[in-house]
């Protein structure tokens, strides 16, 4: 009996259980289902409204349940700078993020530049009175000398007469107090005049043992350092004021470097430059920043830096000479840090027009687009002043292909209005110009430079990037020089300008990035050579619709080769007639 009774409580308790879950699921309808007449268009995340699904489940980045939106209804919005990607996507693009942080800001400079003297250790060497050289102890330019050392040998009747009556004052005189004064007056002025003359201090102090056969006067050299010019003979004779030597201090030479004015925060005297020479290979010559010129030049948009670099004296098949000379072709770099700011790699950066942009993962597979304000360009960095929070993940890798799905599918508007591009004139308004040679030679050197930058692009090589980016430091203010006496070109050469001062790029995303707007700008001023010159037809324009706008390249000659994409889409394009 009390079996039966224990048998019944547990099935009645098992049966209450199943009925609750029944129930549940069955009665009242569940939360999730349409009221009546109306129907479910999808479920969404109220946290994450780029999260949907056909079906009820929870957002896969927060955990909340989906909350379902009916029809009729718009649901939660959505930003329409979000592009949504499915996982096959983001593997296929390679999309890759890093989060914000503060750091370090590093940038090294590559500068060209000649080494001149220091005309502040500069002299030239005149005749103090009328005579002849008779001698010369040094006769040919470039001779090192010491201060001191005989130069020359002049006879002057002028010098021959003051010395002996120097000698003369120095021969013993009356014992008399006032004969000794005058004698010491009379011998004090005698010593100046002979100063006046040319003679140093040393020199009148051996004119006591000077016999008098000897009639000449040697000239010395007034400091260390080199003959640089010669202007005497033998046998010539000299008046005062004529120059005779000239002698420069190269121990300490001047290089000479401009600097674009965007780079000019970065350049301060006291700052460490390492100075490499063809004249010198294998050699590295430390050299320390003296000076920045306050003014910027109008053309080249630089302004030109002076530092200091020791040179010293070094044997050579048993000669003594100085390690550099001057008006060597030189270049340098220095290497510069500024303490933690927030930084956003390069690679993260995109510049459609003037706006720089950047992708943050919002997670889900979706990516945000956001404006930003840049301050300071690093090696790898730029100083991040406004548009990402400290924390948020960027897009480091594989953001063009990003970008270009968003304007392919239009789920995005851009960022900020772009600027206007550089006013083309009309064909009609422009009246052709007849070019220089040098004109036309800077213009060939700027755009074959281009065409080399693209080409490095599309086969994929960062080093040939680089190396093409740094013909621009000639290139560039050799067309804004050329474009000074033309009206028609400046606006073009200004606008290249600004843009013209490629940085060394660490990765293909910044370069291309980097590339874009330069790019750009290039190819107005070749539509416009084109309809100005007949030596320019040949150029070649193309465009890529899969590219970040607007997408334009030059070359020099066909076939296509994108710089955009590279080995992934080689052919992507067609000819701008």
């Amino acid at each position: 009996m009390r079996l039966k009774f224990l048998f019944f409580i547990v099935a009645t308790i098992v049966l209450s259980v199943f009925a609750g879950w029944y129930a549940a699921r069955h009665w009242p309808p569940s939360q999730t289902a349409a009221p009546a007449g109306r129907k479910i268009l999808y479920y969404q995340s109220a946290m994450h409204p780029w999260i949907k699904s056909a079906r009820p489940g929870k957002c896969t980045i927060c955990g909340m349940d989906l909350v379902p939106v009916y029809e009729g209804e718009k649901g939660f919005a959505v930003s329409d700078r979000l592009v949504t990607l499915n996982s096959n996507s983001i593997t296929v693009l390679h999309v890759q993020t890093e989060p914000l942080r503060r750091r370090s800001l590093d940038r090294t400079l590559r500068v060209a530049g000649i080494l001149e003297e220091n005309d502040t250790h500069h002299k030239r060497l005149s005749a103090y009175v009328d005579g002849r050289i008779d001698k010369l102890a040094v006769n040919f330019v470039g001779a090192e000398v010491v201060e001191g050392q005989p130069l020359a040998t002049l006879y002057s009747p002028a010098i021959l007469a003051a010395e002996r009556e120097f000698v003369t004052l120095l021969r013993p005189q009356p014992a008399s107090d006032t004969a000794r004064a005058e004698r010491e007056n009379l011998l004090a002025a005698a010593t100046q005049r002979l100063k006046r003359l040319g003679l140093t201090q040393a020199q009148i102090d051996l004119l006591p043992q000077k016999t008098d056969a000897e009639t000449h006067t040697e000239i010395l050299a007034p400091m260390t350092g080199t003959v640089v010019q010669r202007e005497i003979y033998e046998g010539q004779y000299v008046k005062e004021g004529d120059k005779l030597f000239e002698l420069a201090d190269y121990s300490t030479l001047w290089f000479r470097f401009d600097v674009y004015e965007r780079d000019l925060p970065w350049i301060q005297p006291g700052q460490i430059l390492e100075i490499t020479t063809p004249a010198a290979p294998g050699q590295v010559f430390a050299a320390t920043v003296g000076f920045v010129e306050p003014a910027v030049n109008d053309s080249t948009r630089s302004a030109k830096v002076r530092a200091d670099v020791s040179n010293p004296v070094v044997e050579n098949q048993g000669q003594k000479q100085r390690a550099l000379r001057q008006k060597l072709y030189a270049e340098a770099r220095v290497t510069m840090a500024i303490p933690e700011v927030l930084a956003i790699p390069r690679s993260a950066v995109l510049s459609p027009a003037a706006q720089p942009v950047a992708y943050v993962d919002k997670g889900g597979g979706s990516y945000e687009q956001r404006a930003l304000k840049l301050g300071r360009s690093g090696n790898g960095y730029w100083e991040l002043l406004d548009g990402v929070a400290e924390g948020e993940r960027v897009v480091t890798e594989g953001n063009l292909m990003i970008d270009a799905q968003a304007q392919l599918n239009q789920s995005i508007q851009p960022a900020a209005a772009a600027p206007a591009a550089t006013p083309e004139p009309h064909p009609a308004a422009a009246a052709p110009v007849l070019l220089k040679d040098d004109q036309v030679q800077a213009a060939r050197d700027f755009l074959e430079a281009a065409s080399t930058l693209a080409a490095a692009l599309a086969s994929d090589k960062i080093e040939s990037y680089n190396q093409a980016a740094g013909k621009f430091h000639t290139a560039t203010p050799a067309l804004q020089k050329a474009a000074a006496d033309i009206a028609t070109w400046k606006p073009y050469a200004d606008a290249i300008g600004t843009l013209g001062h490629l940085a060394t790029a660490t990765n293909l995303a910044s370069a291309r990035a980097a590339f874009l707007p330069f790019s750009a700008k290039a190819v107005d001023f070749a539509k416009y050579l084109r309809r100005q010159d007949d030596r320019f037809k040949s150029l070649k324009i193309y465009h890529c619709p899969m590219a970040p706008k607007p997408g334009l390249w030059l070359q020099l000659q066909g076939p296509l080769h994108n710089p955009f994409f590279g080995a992934e889409m080689p052919d992507c394009g067609e000819e701008v007639p």
